[in-house]
């Protein structure tokens, strides 16, 4: 992920201990645990979705998954996925039906003993779903921050990798400019040169 000046900070109760992640930067980065151009995967299997959330702070390291964690994580991922992708342009988000039963089934409740009302896990700290309660609850940071409509994919389809667009206008619609975006241009200028006159 690239451009990502301006970034705002993450709020949170300061009981939580990812209160101090960037939300949309911790959005961002889940929904890029999947490389699609690579097909590679951080969080398919336990111990790597056990081990990426405790890196970020959202579980205790040594925390333990199970295979249906990682359903969760996938659905929870992948619905994000598409809901940054409605953010390219004035059209609603179709929400996953996955992700609307995953984000019911998260242990969350409201809690007001921080300096603004906030959304924490249910579950014990160190159990998987109160991490992905976790990134479930940066969602409502993100709008907080005024970030979360500025969350985006990358508009190649090979890519769909999650940034935070930083641009005056919003409208950004690669990850890279140098990468994809240059990829797009090309592709675009080679197929209007084998138009037909």
């Amino acid at each position: 992920m690239d451009e990502q000046e301006g970034a705002m900070t993450g709020t949170g109760t300061g009981e939580d201990p990812a209160a101090a992640v960037d939300p949309a930067l911790l959005l961002a980065d889940f929904v890029n645990t999947l490389d699609v151009e690579s097909a590679s995967d951080e969080i398919a299997t336990p111990a790597g979705l056990a081990g990426w959330l405790a890196g970020r702070g959202l579980v205790p390291s040594g925390a333990a998954a199970v295979d249906s964690d990682v359903r969760t994580a996938v659905a929870l991922r992948e619905g994000l996925r598409e809901a940054m992708e409605a953010h390219h342009g004035a059209q609603e988000a179709d929400i996953p039906d996955d992700l609307e039963d995953v984000l019911a089934a998260l242990p969350l409740r409201v809690t007001l003993t921080g300096p603004r009302p906030a959304l924490v896990p249910l579950d014990p700290p160190g159990a998987t779903a109160a991490g992905l309660a976790r990134i479930a609850a940066a969602v409502m940071d993100s709008v907080a921050a005024g970030t979360w409509p500025r969350l985006k994919t990358c508009q190649v389809d090979t890519c769909r990798w999650a940034f935070l667009d930083t641009s005056k206008n919003r409208s950004r619609s690669w990850c890279s400019m140098k990468v994809c975006g240059n990829r797009a241009k090309t592709r675009a200028y080679r197929a209007r040169r084998r138009a037909p006159a």
